[in-house]
């Protein structure tokens, strides 16, 4: 089949679709931002940091990532450890402690396109599900009020039980793919992040839709996105 733009993409052509969360079904991309920034508040933290060294990686990846763009490598630590600066694992159990504390005060919503699209799947009898690497991708659908919606969530939690390997390798698509019995071949992932549509290329899934929600269209198609839009809203009537 030849390859899809926005213009000439059909949801209907396709067997199921896997979904990034944060950023792509929710704007919790803000919120881990905002978690991101005060964790690194002394180390000349920006965006363009979040967006080229920890958007769309599993969190403590993220922290070697973004520490080690400034020079700097601390040991790992144990997923035990408590929040604190002594460790990398340290380090992104204080992210995530800071990341629930927002989630927790304010709340979050779908984005009325992603919210349109799910319904538009739910019409069609198409399949999809959550391919996510954070470990907090069921408190955000729970905030979020779709915890009913998704009977398929491969998040940080289930990578991390099972051994795979963060995004950019596309082992938590394929798994999702597996769960949900459908050939990437025939399948569409949808991500935000760079390291997201490298996943999703990485897996010779059928189409990888990048939504464009800061990465930049061109860092996106460079990754492997088939085509970028700036909302799903885009796509509604396909």
């Amino acid at each position: 089949m030849e390859q899809p733009t926005a213009a000439t993409f059909r949801w209907s052509d396709y067997d199921a679709v896997l979904f990034d969360l944060d950023g792509v079904i929710t704007p919790t991309a803000e919120i881990h931002e905002h978690a991101w920034g005060e964790l690194f508040a002394d180390y000349d933290y920006t965006k363009a940091d979040y967006l080229e060294y920890i958007d769309g990686k599993p969190r403590y990846d993220g922290v070697r990532s973004f520490l080690a763009s400034r020079g700097i490598t601390l040991t790992d630590g144990d997923p035990s450890d408590a929040p604190g600066n002594s460790t990398v694992c340290a380090m992104g159990n204080r992210k995530n402690a800071l990341f629930n504390e927002v989630l927790a005060r304010d709340g979050i919503a779908a984005y009325p396109g992603s919210a349109a699209t799910l319904k538009l799947l739910i019409n069609a009898s198409i399949p999809d599900a959550i391919v996510s690497s954070s470990k907090n991708a069921v408190p955000v659908l729970e905030a979020a009020g779709l915890s009913d919606r998704f009977h398929i969530v491969i998040d940080g939690i289930v990578a991390t039980d099972q051994g795979l390997a963060g995004k950019p390798a596309p082992d938590g698509y394929l798994l999702g793919a597996e769960q949900l019995g459908v050939d990437p071949a025939r399948t569409v992932v949808v991500e935000d992040a760079a390291s997201g549509v490298a996943a999703g290329a990485a897996g010779n899934f059928a189409v990888v839709i990048g939504v464009d929600r800061g990465a930049g269209p061109q860092a996106l198609l460079d990754h492997g996105a088939t085509f970028v839009v700036a909302d799903l809203d885009e796509l509604l009537n396909h």
